[in-house]
């Protein structure tokens, strides 16, 4: 990582002094550069000293968080979550590392359980040994599914990929430009039903030859601008397109992050063998700013090279405006999945305090109401959380109108999603209903549930954030430190089991910002 000035000049004084330039009798005429020197090395040993007692720290800090407490944690954010059948998943935990296992009935509960259990403060990493036990199909059904899914998503439809499936088992080849284009592909195909695992073989066809300070420079902005990243405490170096990640990150999920930026273009392997797990570093860090956007200006360029590295906003040149941290997006989109990725990619940028996303909508070939209705109707009967539901799209100039019953809030927003993907649709509008069955806790066990959450989350500093609860709407009060925490508390208030959130949480980098009422769940706007 690049030096700050104050570490240069350290550096630059220590090595004159170990040359013999720095002499006293030098150092005599120029007193006001001793008193610099003197300084530096003063910090620089008190820097040193911290970093000594850090080190010491981790086996006296880990027992504060014993495993039985890591692994009820994890248990009851398994327990909370919408999409994990809890009560099939047996945890265990040891030395802070997490071994899930049992059976689940699709392999996307599979995957979030793993996210979910990444997220728990004090788990160092994650071994997921759990099994899928989904609907059998037969295997050229399967590989037809398959295909049309990636077929059908604006974002995969123009690849090149060969399907084929064993037992449930899909096996994916062919070439993609990126890596993140390959993980796309991936999730597609994990969201058809039926499909038990995943062995993701496509090539990646880089065009061009980078360097190696190219690919560590982006590496390096991409890393500053994850908001779940502190790229501080993070060295990367680049050797012939490999990638090798040490240092120190807060949490499991904190490493996963940091490997996924640095897959980017010319990157051939990345080693993260040297990324620490030290839970106490990031409570000492959330608490300081990580990097602050003073302008608009640089706020505005930091939303386009989000854009940029996303493959699915990328071919797309989309107009940013930036006017007091209020990002405007504008431009013409042919399918919605772009247009939510940039309000999402926008959203999730440091230092922006709001999104007004005008992208239009615009498909180059227009289907007909009833092909938009039978592809959105496909898709929604193909996905694994959805396939034993019926839903009925109705389309209205290529705008979804989505109708029916599902029995969680995650389901509802899963059935919005996957409509938002498919060719031709230009809006989605969400009359979906949940079922009655999933009955309201009592307030008391709802603010329980919700400053479990908070205190598990490594995303948030729970000690900053107040939680009342009235009539199952929770009341959030306090100070965050940025958009992404105020946006993740209020994540954790609704896995809590609110079914409305009043966030009243000021964030520090911008005190100006107003108190802002987060509508029931069930009303939700669609993003």
């Amino acid at each position: 990582m690049a030096l700050n000035e104050s570490d240069r000049d350290f550096r630059k004084y220590q090595a004159a002094w170990a040359r013999g330039s720095a002499s006293s009798d030098t150092l005599a005429g120029d007193r006001e550069l001793e008193r610099k020197i003197r300084l530096l090395v003063v910090a620089g040993l008190v820097l040193g000293l911290v970093f000594i007692l850090h080190s010491a720290l981790p086996a006296a800090e880990a027992e504060k968080i014993s495993d039985k407490a890591i692994t009820r944690a994890v248990e009851s954010a398994l327990y909370l979550d919408e999409l994990v059948s809890a009560h099939l998943v047996d945890v265990e935990t040891g030395q802070g590392i997490v071994t899930l296992s049992g059976t689940v009935d699709n392999i996307l509960a599979r995957e979030r359980a793993s996210k979910v259990a990444e997220s728990i403060r004090g788990v160092r990493s994650v071994v997921n040994r759990i099994g899928v036990a989904c609907i059998v199909k037969p295997d050229k059904t399967l590989e037809k599914d398959v295909r049309a899914a990636l077929a059908e998503d604006p974002a995969t439809e123009s690849y090149q990929i060969a399907v084929n499936a064993r037992d449930g088992i899909v096996t994916l080849e062919g070439e993609v430009d990126s890596w993140d284009e390959k993980q796309i592909a991936g999730t597609v195909a994990m969201g058809v039903a039926g499909v038990r695992d995943l062995n993701n073989r496509m090539n990646i066809d880089y065009e061009g030859v980078r360097t190696d300070q190219e690919i560590r420079a982006e590496i390096e902005r991409r890393l500053e601008l994850d908001p779940y990243v502190y790229e501080g405490m993070i060295e990367v170096e680049v050797s012939g397109g490999r990638v090798s990640l040490s240092g120190i990150v807060g949490s499991a999920a904190e490493r996963t992050h940091a490997i996924t930026d640095s897959w980017v273009t010319g990157v051939t392997e990345v080693e993260a063998g040297g990324l620490e797990v030290r839970w106490w570093a990031r409570e000492d860090l959330k608490r300081e700013s990580r990097i602050s956007f003073a302008t608009d200006e640089e706020v505005e360029q930091a939303v386009r090279d989000a854009l940029r590295y996303d493959p699915r906003t990328a071919p797309y040149d989309f107009g940013v405006s930036v006017e007091d941290r209020q990002v405007i997006l504008t431009g013409v989109t042919d399918n919605l999945a772009a247009k939510t990725a940039a309000g999402d990619n926008a959203r999730n940028t440091i230092g922006v305090s709001g999104v007004d996303n005008f992208i239009k909508v615009r498909p180059e070939v227009e289907l007909t109401t009833e092909r938009i209705e039978q592809n959105v109707e496909r898709a929604l009967n193909r996905d694994p959380l959805l396939e034993r539901y019926t839903l009925t799209p109705v389309v209205r100039n290529r705008k979804v109108y989505l109708y029916g019953t599902v029995d969680t809030f995650c389901d509802r927003q899963r059935a919005v999603n996957v409509a938002s993907r498919v060719w031709g649709v230009v809006d989605v509008m969400d009359n979906l209903e949940v079922s009655a069955a999933e009955t309201m806790k009592s307030d008391d066990l709802i603010q329980q549930d919700i400053e479990s959450e908070l205190f598990w989350s490594f995303f948030v500093d729970s000690d900053n954030i107040e939680v009342s609860v009235e009539d199952g709407v929770a009341t959030l009060t306090g100070v965050v430190t940025s958009w992404q925490e105020l946006r993740a508390a209020i994540e954790n208030a609704f896995d809590g089991g609110a079914v409305g959130v009043k966030s009243e949480l000021v964030v520090h980098e911008m005190p100006r910002y107003a108190p802002s009422y987060y509508r029931p769940r069930y009303n939700r706007p669609v993003p």
